[in-house]
């Protein structure tokens, strides 16, 4: 019995640290950070900027890898956390307006229905959550339609960047086949 139990413990050991990636691995849907303006770090170090940003999403970056992602992976008209793991965050550092409406300086969820045709951008209140699986309609604080159009190009993993312009700056969201954009402005 003892034996048994020796050779149980070095199986089980064995293979919990096999399971478990490396802290040194890299994740499948690796996060990044955008920032309006564009570059805010490389401008604050430069000392260009005194500020601070206007706006920055964090977001997981899933990758196509082969597989239909609109009316595939992520389903027409359902919730979809517009990323991977964690839901997608934006942060505001300062008041700014979205089809006329004024959204409150603040840290937001990003959550969006993709639709054929369109997509609905979602600001939720519930931060520090995974995915779209606790989505609460509740605490939504702003829903927008996002313009969408075909792209000649696919783009393996979802990029998210603001483009700045003239009138504030155009959240874009591409993935895919498809490029979302979403104008702000001050």
């Amino acid at each position: 019995m003892k034996q048994f139990l020796i050779a149980f413990c070095i199986t089980a050991f064995s293979y919990a640290s096999f399971a478990q990636p490396k802290p040194t691995d890299l994740d499948k849907s690796p996060m990044d950070m955008c920032y309006w303006p564009k570059d805010y770090p490389l401008l604050k170090m430069a000392g260009k900027s005194k500020d601070l940003p206007i706006a920055r999403v964090i977001y997981g970056r899933p990758q196509k890898n082969g597989r239909e992602i609109f009316g595939g992976i992520n389903k027409y008209n359902e919730i979809w956390r517009l990323g991977a793991n964690e839901a997608t965050e934006i942060e505001f550092f300062r008041n700014i307006k979205v089809d006329g409406k004024v959204v409150q300086k603040g840290r937001y969820t990003i959550f969006c229905i993709p639709q054929e045709n369109k997509w609905t951008l979602i600001l939720n209140k519930d931060n520090y959550c995974w995915g779209s699986f606790t989505y609460d309609s509740k605490k939504d604080v702003l829903r927008a339609d996002m313009k969408i159009e075909k792209l000649s190009d696919v783009i393996e993993a979802l990029t998210i960047y603001f483009d700045e312009n003239k009138n504030g700056t155009t959240l874009i969201i591409m993935w895919d086949d498809v490029k979302a954009s979403l104008p702000i402005s001050l």
